[in-house]
């Protein structure tokens, strides 16, 4: 891969065109599992709730919010207190290097994710964005219950004898318990899922 190269501080580069380096990594997740990815830094939050989606494997069937610490932001909804995500963007709510973000999928197992801002850089030439760098493990299944629930799960998957080994078999539509290896994971195949939204910023 090219060498990155990093934004100046007094850079005229617009905020729009520059690149957010960031690590998203599912809270409380026991080896972590967590995604490198490199996002236009003018990624709206609404599109960045699509990326952290095909990013990890998810497949967007529930609610979902970003918090600043100060502010939330999704599905515009004034009862829960959350502002439209489509209004603002990423440099906009994690300016710089250090920043910090919280990602809620599914308020019912509330599946949180910590995203870190890890760099700004310029985008390279004939790269499309947003990508993935690297990662580590499989996302759990929808509905599994959360980070406990899904240790849970794993737990059960590992021993046949468990009584509700067949029956969580059926619910995740394999055979074999050894169709799903919680340790998995393909850069090149998050990067295919990624493609739909990724677009070349800078030609060479």
């Amino acid at each position: 891969m090219a060498n990155t190269r990093r934004a100046k501080p007094n850079s005229r580069t617009a905020p729009s065109r520059t690149i957010h380096k960031i690590k998203v990594t599912l809270r409380d997740s026991r080896p972590p599992i967590w995604r490198r990815l490199e996002v236009p830094s003018g990624t709206t939050l609404r599109e960045l709730h699509a990326i952290i989606q095909a990013a990890f494997g998810w497949e967007d069937y529930h609610m979902w919010s970003f918090d600043t610490g100060r502010d939330r932001y999704g599905m515009p909804d004034p009862g829960l207190g959350i502002r439209s995500a489509a209004a603002q963007r990423l440099g906009q709510v994690a300016p710089g290097a250090g920043s910090r973000l919280l990602y809620t999928y599914d308020f019912g197992d509330d599946w949180e994710h910590d995203i870190l801002v890890e760099d700004i850089t310029e985008p390279e030439p004939g790269f499309a964005y947003p990508r993935c760098l690297t990662g580590r493990r499989a996302c759990p299944p929808e509905d599994s219950g959360g980070i406990w629930g899904y240790e849970y799960l794993i737990e059960i998957l590992s021993d046949p004898s468990h009584e509700e080994h067949e029956d969580r078999l059926e619910w995740l539509g394999l055979d074999s318990a050894d169709e799903f290896d919680p340790a998995a994971f393909d850069t090149a195949q998050v990067n295919s899922a990624l493609s739909p939204l990724a677009t070349v910023l800078v030609k060479h």
